[in-house]
């Protein structure tokens, strides 16, 4: 009996090293991928409707946290909201009065 609860691993008595997380160090990609428009920096610069989109993916779609996107994620995120803005502006005649950035 004591076999099977070793090959399972359940007479195995010491703890497993737990998996740790390390940030990003701004490595090659990270610089690449600020180059292309992503990461933190341009979390920062984008406006109110983007923002609101990520909080719609993160709370809702169960997308994970959106504060360092991709410049891919980002550039998907800016489209929906620019059809927000052309979906708002068709319908009401005006403009929306988020500033788009």
């Amino acid at each position: 009996m004591d076999y099977v609860k070793n090959l399972t691993g359940g007479g195995n008595t010491q703890k497993k090293p737990e998996a740790t997380t390390q940030e990003s160090s701004g490595g090659f990609m990270d610089s690449i991928n600020g180059a292309l428009g992503g990461g933190k920096q341009s979390e920062q610069k984008e406006d109110y409707l983007d923002k609101g989109i990520d909080l719609v993916q993160e709370k809702f779609m169960g997308a994970g946290p959106q504060d360092n996107e991709s410049a891919l994620e980002q550039a998907k995120d800016e489209q929906i909201s620019d059809f927000i803005r052309g979906q708002y502006k068709s319908t009401t005649g005006s403009d929306i009065p988020i500033k788009d950035k």
